[in-house]
């Protein structure tokens, strides 16, 4: 997997941002940040382990997502950081009864003054928004996943698939996991929807113009 790179290697590519101008956190090693005034966007990234779970990281990390909403600072979550910023931020957080999301899935996209459309991104989760912040709104649905999307005005932004993924990453992923994380039935099902094409164009823009616009 480490042709791929790593999570944050991946979040710089999707905005085009160079190494010298993103900093990583270790927040699983409890590294956070000393002060947040000098950052204009944060962005948390996926992570095999649940929101709910009892890491001692987990509450510093809330309280640094709250600080930086409270700061006005721009705030990007993908999977494990869609969901942990929905869970700070007042909303709730569950292991899903519906299983397993993986592959390539299709979401319904709706921003406000646009047309709604369908994209495909790739997934790879179980846990689940089921009830979003006051302050949130839905902006990408499924019958899966009913709040993939959530928009808390032009101070956040967060989505439950990766758009940061590309296929080929998936592909290896599902090898790696195969008969341990998820059985051949799943392992079969997920290879096949990777033949559908996919939108991270879509979501690049749309995160291009939340980065440009004020709070």
């Amino acid at each position: 997997m480490d042709a791929h790179g790593d999570y944050d290697d991946m979040c710089k590519a999707l905005l085009g941002r160079t190494p010298n101008e993103a900093k990583t956190y270790a927040i699983l090693d409890n590294i956070f940040p000393e002060t947040l005034d000098i950052y204009d966007l944060f962005i948390i990234t996926g992570s095999p382990h649940g929101v709910y779970e009892d890491h001692d990281w987990i509450a510093p990390l809330e309280r640094l997502i709250r600080r930086a909403y409270a700061k006005n600072i721009k705030m990007l979550g993908l999977c494990f950081g869609h969901q942990i910023m929905a869970q700070a931020l007042g909303g709730k957080v569950i292991k899903s009864e519906k299983g397993f999301g993986i592959g390539v899935m299709d979401y319904n996209l709706a921003q406000a003054g646009t047309l709604a459309q369908t994209i495909s991104l790739c997934a790879w989760h179980q846990d689940q928004v089921i009830t979003p912040p006051k302050d949130a709104i839905t902006i990408a649905s499924s019958d899966f996943c009913p709040h993939a999307g959530l928009r808390y005005a032009n101070k956040a932004l967060s989505f439950q698939p990766h758009p940061e993924f590309s296929k080929d990453f998936v592909q290896d992923l599902i090898h790696l996991r195969r008969g341990n994380t998820i059985d051949e039935d799943m392992a079969q099902r997920s290879e096949l929807s990777l033949k559908k094409d996919i939108h991270p164009h879509i979501i690049q823009s749309l995160i291009k113009t939340f980065l440009a616009q004020t709070n």
